[in-house]
């Protein structure tokens, strides 16, 4: 189901509720390619969320049901939406690089092998970007290794780090605060400010994660590493 609703005088909330997320993610994404080939005038931009678009424009120069009615015909059309790129990210999986993981695997009763084993085995798709620059939350993870995010957030979680939050997994693109569940590190770059688009990942894109061991990160993390 549907829902329309203004967020003050230049904006609009599309909202997709009743129905599994990735297919509500899916008619968002529907309605956010029309948007970019056949801009309404007056558009200024639009956001991705988890089972939303929010649509910004000009008060003066865009009617607002005009859109509402286009994304009603919109967002059924999946073919327009462009194909999403696959990715492959290595991981180095607990110890240092992930302190939660033996936690989070002794408190579901499997081994951290058995729960990095479910963690990889999932495709994932980025369902919309947030919190930080190229910050992509994660849909698909396993319902069995889903976990709370800490009660207070750590004041420095390292670039790369492959978290837990909710039933997202996802990147941090650089170091910073974070409550999400740590349980491995990649060496990958997750965003470059210098690269014409610079995040790596968008929404729609797909993920699979493999394990990698210390040294082979510390390899492909130093600089001139191919992953960094």
């Amino acid at each position: 189901m549907r829902f329309v609703r203004p967020v003050g005088e230049s904006a609009l909330l599309l909202e997709w509720t009743g129905i599994p997320e990735l297919l509500a993610s899916r008619k968002a994404r529907a309605v956010a390619a029309h948007l970019e080939r056949q801009p309404p005038e007056g558009l200024r931009d639009w956001t991705l969320g988890a089972r939303s678009l929010l649509v910004t424009f000009d008060p003066l120069a865009t009617d607002p049901s005009a859109i509402a009615r286009s994304a009603a015909i919109w967002e059924n059309d999946f073919a327009a939406i462009p194909e999403g790129r696959r990715h492959d990210i290595p991981v180095c999986y607990g110890g240092a690089a992930g302190v939660d993981l033996e936690e989070l695997a002794g408190q579901r009763s499997i081994s951290p092998e058995r729960f990095v084993e479910l963690h990889c085995a999932v495709e994932y798709q980025v369902a919309f970007l947030g919190f930080s620059p190229g910050f992509a939350y994660l849909a698909g993870l396993d319902d069995s290794i889903a976990a709370e995010r800490l009660p207070s957030p750590r004041l420095h979680v390292p670039r790369g780090s492959v978290a837990i939050g909710g039933r997202y997994t996802g990147i941090y693109p650089d170091s910073g605060p974070g409550g999400w569940r740590l349980i491995g590190r990649t060496p990958s770059a997750l965003f470059d400010f210098r690269a014409t688009v610079p995040a790596l990942l968008s929404p729609g894109d797909r993920v699979r994660f493999h394990p990698i061991p210390e040294w082979q990160f510390a390899a492909l993390a130093a600089p001139g590493g191919s992953e960094s």
